[in-house]
């Protein structure tokens, strides 16, 4: 679907003054999904997108991590920038024991591009099947066969898709030659639930550890219009249940294309108090966890 220039939706801002968590954060925590729209860069947007971002730079996403307390951070690759990932590898290139990148390619990019890419930080591919500008593969399949490319670099593949819609989500996930990545709880809205039937398969591969998931933009999957998102509070659980050691937590900040109150970072952090992580339990999801996927170096002792 195309859209003109005129319909095209601006985002609101994020909250310009988050507060730090409830909670001791752990050393080493890391930040896996945020965005960055540097001034500058706006040429890159693609005609074809589904939002227009406010004007970002790192410096604004870093009053949100120093007052969160994250050490590290995953910036990944908007849909409205398609495949031209100069701005998220500016970011992560300038600091490369604190930052990784998810970039979006397609089938044609090259080894040595690929090499390139790696260098400046990134370490996974991200393939969003729901916003525009944002699929660059002619299919699933396509993408999924392409990971043979990337495995040698270590990388993974992020999905933005709905998991419930996957009849077969076994299928989908061994087609993978690395490690697969859902973002926003696997993005099955609350009106489905933790009882859905699709839900319910996507959980049972989840708990064999066949694939990760991102504690992202609870917001996009609630009914509520503001913090606490409570009606998602089952289906977070759920996943927390059942294999805490594939669990990741991000802010997706800036949160764009949000159309309710927008929520506090620090809010968002605290869910995981909410949810009933413990101290140890955060800490694997902040720390271990990520350190795993995103290769950072070892903690200084």
């Amino acid at each position: 679907m195309s859209h003109s220039k005129d319909d095209i939706p601006f985002c609101l801002a994020p909250d310009a003054n988050p507060h730090g968590p409830s909670f001791e954060m752990p050393s080493g925590a890391c930040d896996t999904h945020f965005h960055i729209f540097p001034s500058g860069h706006e040429h890159r947007y693609v005609p074809d997108r589904s939002y227009t971002p406010p004007p970002l730079v790192i410096s604004d996403f870093n009053v949100v991590s120093g007052a969160l307390g994250l050490e590290r951070a995953v910036v990944i690759q908007p849909s409205v920038y398609g495949e031209d990932n100069a701005a998220t590898l500016a970011v992560s290139s300038a600091e490369p024991d604190r930052l990784r990148a998810v970039i979006s390619v397609s089938s044609d990019v090259t080894d040595s591009e690929l090499e390139a890419f790696h260098a400046a930080g990134a370490r996974g591919i991200r393939v969003n099947v729901v916003d525009s500008g944002g699929m660059t593969f002619s299919s699933i399949e396509e993408a999924l066969a392409f990971t043979a490319r990337i495995a040698d670099l270590g990388w993974h593949i992020e999905f933005l898709a709905h998991v419930e819609t996957f009849d077969d989500i076994d299928a989908v996930l061994s087609a993978s030659h690395v490690p697969v990545v859902f973002g926003h709880l696997g993005y099955t809205n609350v009106k489905k639930g933790a009882g859905d039937p699709g839900f319910r398969r996507f959980l049972t591969a989840f708990e064999r550890g066949q694939t990760w998931v991102k504690l992202t933009g609870p917001y996009r999957i609630s009914a509520l219009d503001r913090f606490p998102y409570t009606d998602i509070t089952d289906m977070a659980q759920a996943l927390l249940q059942v294999n805490p050691s594939r669990l990741l937590w991000g802010s997706d900040w800036p949160h764009v294309r949000h159309v309710g109150v927008m929520p506090n970072d620090g809010d968002l952090l605290d869910q995981l108090r909410d949810w009933g992580c413990d101290a140890e339990l955060r800490r694997k999801i902040l720390v271990d966890n990520p350190a795993q996927l995103y290769g950072f170096p070892d903690l200084k002792t």
